[in-house]
C-alpha cells in the first residue's frame, strides 16, 4: 500500500506550517526532538502552541535559539531567523553528511537543500556550493527541513502531492533589499508545479515550503485516495480572505484491484521527468567520470553512457540524463561545461513506477537503508542501498558484499 501526504495549501506553505500540520496529525514532539538530536544544535528549543482560525484548531510550531531573533519573512511572519552571518550550501551539506541522521531522513533533507541551492545559484549566477542561504541557512530552517523529513519517515510517507499553490502578490523585504512576491527563489523552485499567480495579498509560499514540495513531491494530480487523518499547521499572520493554515491529509492510494495482489496499472506511481541527450565524439573518455559526478551532484536522477556510431562512421558516446523538469536548465549547463558537446536535446517523458518505500534495517554493521518494491505478482523485492553498504564496509573493514548479504538477510527476517 502506498502512503501519501497531500498538502492542501489553500493559504500557501512554509517550513513551520509543515511541521505544525504533522504535529497536529499526531507526530509526538519527543520523537521530533530525538530525531533532530544528531544535528547537535546547541540550546535550540522547540515550541508548540495552538491557534484557532475560522473555527479550526491548528498547531503553531516555532524554533528558539540564542542567536535567532524574530524576523518576519514573507509567509512565515514571526518565525525566527538567523541573526548573524551566512551558511553556504557546502557547509549545510557537510553538517548533514556528518550527522547521525537516519539514511532516509538525511537523503530527503539533502534533497530539499539541494533544490534551494540550485534556485539561488541560478538567480545570483554563482557556483552552487558557494550559495549563501541567509535566512534559509538559519538554524530554524535547518530544523524545519530536517524535521519535515523526520515527520515523513515517522508516518511512512512514500511521496507528496500538493494542491495548486497560491503565490500571493506585492513586495517583501529580504537580505538583498525589496523583492517582488513571489520571491525569485520560490518561482525557480516551483518550475513544473501548478501555481496560482496573484492569489493573495502577501507572500504565501516561502522558499523553504516550496522546496519541501518540489524536492519530495510529484508535479501531478494525486491518484484516488483513502484519507486516514488530517492535520493543520498555522502561520502567524491573520488573513482577511482565508484561514492562514496548511492542511496535510495523510492517505493511502486506493487499490484499483479488489482482493489484493500486485499493483495494477491504476496503482502504479506516475511522475513527469525530462530527458537530456548529447552526442560526443571528440572528448577524452577519462573526462566522462567528472561529468557524471557533476550531474549527479546537481540532482540528476540517472546518467548513462552508450556507444553510438556518428557521421563518417566515427565512434561516439551518447550521454543521456534523466531529471526532474525544474533541473533541466542547470543540468544542461553542466553538460555544456563538462563535455565537448555544443548542443543538447531535451524532451519530456512520463514514467510508471512500482510502489516502493524506504526502510532502515539494523545490522551488526549499523543501520542500512533498503528499498522495498511491490512487484506485480504481489510479492516484494528488497534492495539494500549500496552507498550505506559501502560506508559500513569501510568502517568495519569487511567486504561490501558481506554487508549487502547481511542486510538482505535481516530485511527478509524482519519482513516475516
Amino acid at each position: 500500500m502506498t502512503r501519501l501526504a497531500y498538502f492542501d495549501a489553500f493559504s500557501g506553505v512554509s517550513g513551520d506550517m509543515t511541521i505544525g500540520a504533522f504535529l497536529d496529525l499526531g507526530m509526538p514532539l519527543t520523537v521530533l526532538e530525538k530525531g533532530l538530536a544528531p544535528l547537535k544544535l546547541d540550546q535550540v528549543t522547540l515550541e508548540v502552541g495552538h491557534r484557532v482560525r475560522s473555527g479550526i484548531r491548528a498547531v503553531k510550531f516555532s524554533v528558539h535559539a540564542p542567536e535567532i531573533h524574530d524576523h518576519p519573512h514573507g509567509g512565515e511572519p514571526g518565525h525566527h531567523h538567523h541573526a548573524h552571518g551566512h551558511r553556504s550550501y557546502r557547509d549545510i551539506r557537510g553538517l548533514l553528511k556528518k550527522s547521525a541522521l537516519t539514511p532516509r531522513v538525511r537523503e530527503r533533507a539533502e534533497k530539499i537543500f539541494h533544490v534551494l541551492a540550485i534556485a539561488e545559484a541560478r538567480i545570483h549566477a554563482m557556483p552552487v556550493d558557494d550559495v549563501g542561504f541567509h535566512e534559509v541557512g538559519a538554524i530554524d530552517a535547518i530544523v524545519d527541513i530536517v524535521g519535515a523529513a523526520i515527520c515523513l519517515e515517522h508516518f511512512a510517507v512514500d511521496r507528496i502531492h500538493a494542491s495548486p499553490l497560491p503565490l500571493g502578490s506585492g513586495m517583501t523585504r529580504s537580505q538583498h533589499g525589496v523583492i517582488p512576491v513571489p520571491a525569485p527563489a520560490t518561482v525557480e523552485i516551483l518550475r513544473g508545479f501548478a501555481t496560482r499567480l496573484e492569489d493573495g495579498a502577501a507572500e504565501l509560499v516561502t522558499p523553504t515550503g516550496a522546496a519541501i514540495i518540489a524536492a519530495l513531491g510529484v508535479p501531478a494530480p494525486p491518484p484516488p485516495l483513502a484519507p486516514i487523518a488530517s492535520g493543520y499547521g498555522a502561520g502567524d499572520r491573520e488573513m482577511p480572505d482565508r484561514p492562514n493554515l496548511l492542511r496535510v491529509i495523510l492517505a493511502d492510494v486506493v487499490e484499483s484491484t479488489p482482493g489484493g495482489g500486485g499493483p495494477a496499472e491504476g496503482d502504479l506511481e506516475r511522475d513527469e521527468m525530462v530527458v537530456l541527450e548529447a552526442n560526443v565524439d571528440d572528448m577524452n573518455p577519462e573526462l566522462f567520470e567528472a561529468a557524471m559526478e557533476a550531474l549527479f551532484d546537481a540532482g540528476a536522477r540517472d546518467v548513462s553512457l552508450s556507444p553510438v556510431t556518428m557521421k563518417r562512421g566515427r565512434p561516439g558516446t551518447l550521454v543521456r540524463v534523466i531529471a526532474e523538469p525544474q533541473g533541466r536548465d542547470s543540468l544542461s549547463r553542466i553538460l555544456l561545461r563538462e563535455t565537448s558537446t555544443i548542443g543538447i536535446r531535451s524532451y519530456p517523458v512520463s514514467r510508471l513506477l512500482l510502489p516502493r518505500q524506504m526502510r532502515t534495517i539494523s545490522t551488526r554493521y549499523g543501520a542500512i537503508a533498503v528499498k522495498v518494491v511491490q512487484v506485480p505478482d504481489g510479492g516484494e523485492r528488497i534492495t539494500p542501498e549500496y552507498a550505506d553498504c559501502h560506508r559500513a564496509g569501510r568502517e568495519h573493514g569487511v567486504p561490501v558484499a558481506a554487508v549487502y548479504e547481511e542486510t538482505l538477510r535481516e530485511a527478509w527476517n524482519s519482513a516475516g
